[in-house]
C-alpha cells in the first residue's frame, strides 16, 4: 500500500528547516513529527530538482508540487489478455497459469509479469457476470440428483397415474449432462442411474458429488461420511472416489442443481402435453432432449457441451472397467441356531461354528455371498422361492451330516439284522408318512430301542404291535418300559360251530 503524501506546506517547512536553520535530520523528524526516512526522501527529491531556500519568488504549492512530484512516463498500452481462452485452458487438469505465462511471453517479450498477469486474470473472473465459485477441472468431478419434479406414467391398462423420477448427472467442466426416468429414488435407481451416465459419458471421472441421500449415505458427515456397503462397492469396481455435499449446502453441487434446472426448463416442461404409457418410452423422447440440450450452443462461451466433452474432457477421464457393475446389495444378519440367514424369505447356510455370530450378506441378482470380517465363508446360487432352504452339505456339523448320510434302504437293513418282526415295523413306519425322509426320527428311535431294551425284547415287542396294529414308536416304547413285551397275548377263542335251529336260516335263504 502506497504511504500517504505530506501537505505542500509541511514540505515546504522540511526544506526551511534544513535548508536554512541547517538543522539535522534528526532534528527535523522529531520538529515535524515523521520518520527521518520520510525528511530524506524529501530532501532528495528537492535537490534533484534545484531547489534552494528560500523558494523562488512566485511559486505557489502547485508548482512545488510538480517539481518534487513529476508525473511518470506514460507507457504504450499493453496487448489485451485474452480471458476466455485462458479460462478455457485453466479448465484442463494438467494446466497452471505459469505454463500460459510463459507461452504469453514468448509471443510478447515486454508483455505483463507473472504476478500483473495473475491479478489481471483473477480480476476479470471476479467481474464476470457468471459467479464461478468452483473452479472445475476436466475429468475430475461428476456431480448427481434427482430433479423434484417428476413426470407422469399412466398405466394403459387400469389408466392409474404413478410419477417417473428424473435422474441427472452433470460433468463439472463441460458441463455435460444425462438424464433418465426412474420408477423410483430407491438405492438401486440411484446405483442405476449413475451407472448409465458414466457409460453415456463414456469414462470415469475422479470423484461423484452426490446429495446425501439415504439409500446412498447412511450418516453424513462432511469430515469422514458413511458410505452405503453397495455404493462403496460401486466405486471401487469404477475408480472414483465420493464426495458427498454437506447437508443443506447446494453450493457444494452448484453444477447439478444448475443442470436439474435445465432438465426442468429443456425436457421436462417441453414434455408437459405427452402422455406416456411406460418408463422405456418415457425415457426414449428424454434422450432426444437431452441430445439437443447437450448440442446446443453456450451463450457467454465459445462452443458447446458435447464439443467441450470431446474436445476437453474425454481424454482425461480413465477408462470404464471391462465388466458392467452389477448391483449388489448388503445387509447385516445373525446366523440363526440352525445355521442358516434369511434373505427375502428364503434361507441359506453358513458353516456351523459362526452361529450367534454376525455376518454381512452380498446379494445380487443371481448370487448370494455371506462375509464373517471380511471373508467370505459362504456362496449360494439365488433363490427366490419363499421359506425354502438352500444347504450345503459341509456347513452341517458332523453329526448333522452322519444323520444325512442314512437312506431308506439303509435304515430297514439295520433294523432287519434285529429281527424280521423290526424290519417289517419299519416299512410300516416308512410308508405311513407322505415323505420317506419324514419316517427317518421315528425309524432310528424304534432302532435305538434296542440298546436299551435288548434286540430279543424289541423284537418280541414289534411282533406284539404287528399283531395289535400299532407299529409306532410311542406304542412299542411304551410296551418295551411296562415289560409288556414278556406278557403272551391271550389265546383266541375257537370258533363257535352253529347247530340246526329253526330260526337259524340257511345260505340257500340269502342268494
Amino acid at each position: 500500500m502506497a504511504k500517504e503524501r505530506l501537505s505542500m506546506r509541511k514540505i515546504s517547512e522540511v526544506l526551511r528547516l534544513a535548508l536554512e536553520q541547517k538543522r539535522s535530520k534528526r532534528q527535523i523528524a522529531e520538529s515535524c513529527k515523521m520518520a527521518r526516512s520520510t525528511v530524506g526522501e524529501y530532501l532528495g527529491r528537492a535537490a534533484a530538482a534545484g531547489l534552494g531556500w528560500p523558494l523562488p519568488e512566485g511559486m505557489d504549492e502547485g508548482r512545488l508540487e510538480q517539481l518534487l512530484f513529476p508525473p511518470k512516463v506514460v507507457e504504450e498500452p499493453r496487448p489485451v489478455l485474452d480471458m476466455v481462452y485462458i479460462r478455457q485452458e485453466m479448465r484442463r487438469s494438467d494446466m497452471t497459469l505459469q505454463l500460459l505465462w510463459e507461452e504469453y511471453r514468448g509471443h510478447v517479450p515486454d508483455g505483463y509479469g507473472y504476478s500483473q498477469y495473475c491479478k489481471l486474470y483473477r480480476d476479470w473472473l471476479g467481474k464476470r457476470a457468471i459467479s464461478l465459485r468452483q473452479e472445475h477441472r476436466a475429468g475430475e468431478k461428476l456431480f448427481v440428483d434427482f430433479a423434484g419434479q417428476t413426470i407422469p406414467i399412466t398405466d394403459p391398462v387400469t389408466g392409474e397415474v404413478t410419477q417417473g423420477h428424473l435422474f441427472v448427472a452433470v460433468l463439472g467442466c463441460s458441463n455435460y449432462t444425462y438424464a433418465e426416468v426412474t420408477v423410483a429414488e430407491k438405492l438401486e435407481d440411484w446405483i442405476g442411474g449413475q451407472v448409465n451416465a458414466l457409460e453415456d459419458i463414456g469414462g470415469v471421472p475422479l470423484a461423484v458429488v452426490p446429495d446425501n441421500p439415504k439409500p446412498m449415505v447412511t450418516r453424513p458427515c462432511w469430515y469422514d461420511p458413511d458410505i452405503n456397503p453397495t455404493y462403496q462397492e460401486m466405486a471401487e469396481h469404477y475408480g472414483f472416489t465420493v464426495l458427498p455435499a454437506r447437508k443443506r449446502s447446494p453450493k457444494d453441487k452448484a453444477k447439478v442443481e444448475g443442470g436439474v434446472l435445465l432438465a426442468e426448463r429443456w425436457i421436462l416442461a417441453a414434455l408437459r402435453h405427452r402422455t406416456f404409457f411406460s418408463i422405456a418410452e418415457a425415457n426414449q423422447a428424454v434422450k432426444v432432449l437431452l441430445k439437443r440440450m447437450n448440442a446446443k450452443p453456450f451463450k457467454k462461451l465459445p462452443g458447446c457441451r458435447k464439443e467441450i466433452l470431446e474436445s476437453m474432457e474425454r481424454s482425461v477421464l480413465k477408462s470404464l472397467p471391462e465388466r458392467r457393475y452389477e448391483l449388489a446389495e448388503w445387509k447385516k444378519a445373525t446366523v440363526h441356531i440352525d445355521y442358516h440367514v434369511e434373505v427375502d424369505g428364503h434361507y441359506y447356510s453358513a458353516p456351523f461354528n459362526l452361529i450367534k455370530e454376525e455376518v454381512m450378506v452380498r446379494f445380487t441378482r443371481t448370487t448370494v455371498e455371506l462375509f464373517h470380517k471380511s471373508r467370505r465363508v459362504a456362496a449360494h446360487v439365488r433363490s427366490h422361492k419363499r421359506g425354502h432352504h438352500t444347504t450345503l452339505l459341509e456347513h452341517r456339523p458332523p453329526a448333522h451330516q452322519q444323520f444325512l448320510e442314512w437312506t431308506p434302504e439303509r435304515i430297514i437293513d439295520w433294523a432287519g439284522r434285529i429281527g424280521p418282526a423290526c424290519m417289517e415295523v419299519v416299512s410300516q413306519i416308512m410308508a405311513s408318512r407322505p415323505m420317506v425322509e419324514h419316517g427317518y426320527r421315528p425309524c432310528l428311535g424304534v432302532i435305538r430301542l434296542g440298546k436299551r431294551y435288548g434286540d430279543a425284547r424289541l423284537e418280541r415287542a414289534c411282533m406284539k404291535a404287528l399283531k395289535l396294529n400299532i407299529a409306532t414308536y410311542s406304542r412299542i416304547e411304551n410296551m418295551l418300559r411296562a415289560g409288556l413285551d414278556r406278557v403272551p397275548l391271550p389265546a383266541e377263542p375257537a370258533p363257535c360251530p352253529v347247530g340246526g335251529h329253526d330260526n337259524v336260516r340257511g345260505a340257500e335263504y340269502y342268494q
